[in-house]
């Protein structure tokens, strides 16, 4: 049976560089990134033509994205756009529901909704303060 590399990075390594990378992006980047970019701009070594490695990495994004919420903070995974939609896939949508934030298919048609979410997680991380006592 053939592993794929995604093997090799443990799930705890893969969410401390997928977190990293999505703190710096909010810092430094303007718009989205794409789950593709995501992963190789990372290096996570995930093969998202495989699904259950794109379930991985859901996953992974949902589980910081609930750690970051717990600890007061934005969700860095509105910064990730699912490629083929407006911004967001359902599964984002429903995460906020999960977290408190309303229902999802309301969330879903605010159109400042995401918009508001993708700034204040930019002006969050972008403030020194913040990004050295929780980055």
């Amino acid at each position: 049976m053939l592993f794929s590399a995604s093997i090799i990075l443990f799930p705890y390594a893969m969410f401390g560089r997928i977190r990293n990378h999505l703190i710096r992006f909010a810092r430094h980047q303007v718009g989205t990134i794409s789950y593709l970019n995501l992963v190789q701009e990372a290096e996570l070594g995930l093969n998202l033509d495989i699904s259950h490695e794109k379930s991985r990495l859901n996953e992974l994004l949902a589980e910081i994205s609930e750690q970051e919420h717990a600890a007061g903070r934005p969700l860095l995974s509105c910064l990730v756009k699912v490629q083929g939609s407006k911004g967001q896939g359902d599964n984002f949508y429903k995460l906020c529901e999960r977290l408190g934030m309303g229902e999802w298919r309301t969330l879903k048609q605010e159109e400042d909704f995401l918009k508001n979410m993708r700034r204040e997680c930019r002006a969050f991380w972008q403030d020194q303060q913040n990004f050295e006592k929780h980055g």
